[in-house]
């Protein structure tokens, strides 16, 4: 069963598509009033897709039910996460990215996105995906199945962009240092981009991300 998702539809004919995966307890809503602030043309023909991750309970928060892409069973540096579920998160990613391809999105033209939680699944879903994609963004977050993941071929040279708060108290900034330096270790070549705020977006972030969507989806 597909992911519920808020879409943003473009003013003309979709062309392109972003999938973009809020954070732990958080929503599909969350991102929704970044897209006016991109600064992407009116005609951009951008289709933002934000699913809804599913209720289950998390360890750390005292296995309260919340929105949660995968159970995090330790705050370590490290991150003790359960590896099932972040697959089975990245296999519900699999399928919005399947539904745009089947709408005549290309691969190519297809973003993925992630916010902390929602950036792990993403890095497992767009560095094992079979077909090329436009790009990768991922903010505020940490590579949790780097040793895990199978690299896919077709994603070998994948553009990737990293952001993260330089003052982050929950994804401490190391651990975007960490997903930089395996991803390199990897032969991919990633853009990494430190903000002075904690776990958060800012704007000076959203105008970068912006800047990425329109160099990898080549918008004037």
């Amino acid at each position: 069963m597909l992911l519920k998702c808020e879409v943003i539809e473009p003013q003309t004919t979709a062309d392109a598509a972003v999938i973009w995966l809020h954070g732990l307890g958080a929503s599909g809503h969350d991102f929704v009033p970044v897209v006016p602030h991109l600064g992407l043309p009116e005609n951009h023909g951008v289709r933002f897709i934000f699913p809804h991750a599913p209720e289950i309970p998390v360890t750390i928060n005292g296995g309260m039910v919340m929105p949660a892409w995968y159970d995090i069973l330790a705050m370590s540096l490290e991150r003790e996460i359960d590896t099932e579920q972040i697959e089975a998160s990245s296999a519900a990613v699999r399928e919005l990215i399947q539904r745009e391809l089947d709408a005549g999105i290309p691969s190519e033209r297809i973003v993925l996105a992630g916010f902390s939680q929602g950036g792990a699944v993403v890095y497992h879903t767009a560095l094992s995906y079979p077909k090329p994609l436009a790009g990768l963004l991922t903010m505020s977050t940490y590579f949790a199945t780097a040793k895990e993941v199978t690299l896919s071929e077709a994603n070998k040279a994948l553009p990737i962009h990293i952001f993260h708060g330089s003052q982050d108290p929950m994804v401490p900034e190391v651990m975007g240092h960490t997903a930089d330096q395996i991803l390199q270790s990897m032969g991919f070549k990633p853009t990494y981009r430190s903000y002075p705020m904690q776990h958060e977006v800012c704007m000076e972030e959203i105008v970068d991300i912006g800047n990425s969507l329109k160099a990898w989806l080549g918008l004037d």
